[in-house]
């Protein structure tokens, strides 16, 4: 049965969580990540690399060794552009301010703007779906149309 209300103090610590997550996951420290974010078994997530939304999120020990050496020596902050909550449910819609070496390319920018949606799972918040593109910064109409034919 869903929680008539969450407090302003819930979301408060969800948010400085996810802020901390996501330094830690731009920095490669996979194990803070997933200590501050459980994923809902329903998680899908839509990539800022585009494509099909996937579903799930393998922890395996190859698949955390993996990330560790795809994202390394990043920092990020966390900008809240709004929240949202309606019943066991808070949305962050924010931007991800951040850059780091990602993929084995120099430090640049990877800047992302997000939507987060979490479900109260008893005491705990599992995180069920994220959002994210690389559009932190405005594109031309012909550049979203070479985007858009792929």
């Amino acid at each position: 049965m869903a929680q008539s209300n969450v407090t302003d103090a819930e979301v408060a610590a969800l948010i400085q969580r996810t802020a901390e997550a996501t330094k830690a996951y731009i920095r490669g420290d996979m194990h803070t990540y997933f200590t501050l974010i459980r994923h809902g078994d329903d998680y899908t997530l839509m990539s800022p690399f585009g494509g099909e939304p996937t579903r799930g999120f393998g922890t395996s020990p190859e698949r955390l060794d993996a990330l560790e050496r795809y994202f390394q020596n990043g920092e990020a902050e966390l900008d809240v552009v709004q929240t949202y909550t309606s019943g066991d449910l808070v949305v962050l819609v924010v931007i991800e301010r951040q850059h780091g070496e990602v993929g084995g390319l120099p430090n640049q920018d990877w800047s992302l703007r997000v939507t987060l949606v979490f479900r109260r799972d008893g005491s705990a918040w599992r995180q069920v779906h994220r959002h994210a593109d690389p559009l932190v910064h405005g594109i031309s109409l012909e550049q979203l149309a070479a985007l858009a034919c792929g």
